[in-house]
């Protein structure tokens, strides 16, 4: 069996980042409590790993309330204002670990909502990136998802601007096809473009692999917005495309009748996890 894994296969830079964060605070503060408000990124694996050094998520703005010392890390997929200034406001030591193509998304809205704009935020409305974004961006926002809600949009009145950004993990096409469909509304648009280049460059390289094998198997966490646009756009390209988080949930036997098998995975997987996936497979084929 010929095994093809796609070169920009796990961390992307913002991710590595994030959780080197973690890790240097649990070094460097010996004994101090250290958290994280929400999962750091979207793997059980690397959150069990950190919570096994004493690392707490707080999964909520009570929990954050009820902290009295220790250094709290934001999550990579940031943060809306409100919590900044909360821990601002309660002197809660932080870290900011959010992911640095997010935060230029933080500072457009920011900047745009103070100049009257109308902001759109193509995304998942219920993804933390998109919750952390719509915190900044003042209250003439709207999140858009898909067709319908295209379709549906209206500013507030004619005269006002539209700048539109994106969810860094959105499917690229999409997101052409969405800005499409407002366009035609005939607004004074802004588009800003804020998928992030390793984003643009996994699925790209995904739909190439994709098309060249028999199967496919996508390795992320089932929250993972990044690896679920991966596995959809592998699946259009391939048929036999697996989603899993782990060697677990493979089964071997799915492909045994295939003579080429690609590989690829979510900004938040470990190599640890990829390499285990494609050494199975080499040794069980």
């Amino acid at each position: 069996m010929k095994i093809e894994l796609a070169k920009t296969a796990g961390f992307c830079p913002g991710v590595k980042r994030a959780v080197d964060l973690v890790y240097k605070q649990t070094e460097e503060h010996p004994g101090e409590r250290i958290y994280t408000f929400g999962p750091i990124i979207h793997n059980e694996e690397v959150i069990r790993d950190m919570e096994s050094r004493g690392v707490t998520v707080l999964n909520s703005v009570e929990e954050l309330m009820g902290v009295e010392d220790g250094i709290v890390v934001i999550r990579s997929h940031g943060v809306p204002k409100s919590i900044c200034d909360l821990m601002d406001e309660k002197r809660i030591t932080y870290v900011d670990a959010t992911c640095p193509f997010v935060k230029k998304i933080h500072h457009i809205v920011s900047d745009k909502s103070r100049e009257g704009d109308c902001i759109v935020i193509i995304g998942d409305s219920a993804h933390p990136e998109v919750e952390g974004i719509k915190g900044w961006a003042g209250n003439h926002v709207s999140v858009i998802q898909n067709e319908a809600e295209a379709e549906a949009f209206e500013a507030e009145n004619k005269e006002q601007k539209v700048c539109i950004v994106s969810q860094t993990t959105f499917n690229y096409n999409k997101f052409k096809d969405l800005v499409e469909i407002i366009s035609e509304k005939r607004y004074d648009i802004i588009v800003l473009n804020t998928i992030c280049n390793a984003t643009r460059a996994r699925q790209e390289e995904a739909a190439s692999v994709a098309e060249r094998v028999d199967a496919m198997i996508v390795i992320g966490d089932r929250r993972s917005s990044n690896t679920r646009k991966l596995f959809e756009i592998c699946r259009n390209a391939c048929a036999d495309t697996y989603y899993i988080q782990t060697l677990d949930d493979l089964d071997m036997n799915q492909l045994r009748s295939v003579e080429t098998v690609g590989i690829t995975a979510g900004a938040s997987t470990p190599n640890n996890i990829i390499e285990e996936v494609q050494n199975n497979v080499r040794i069980n084929f």
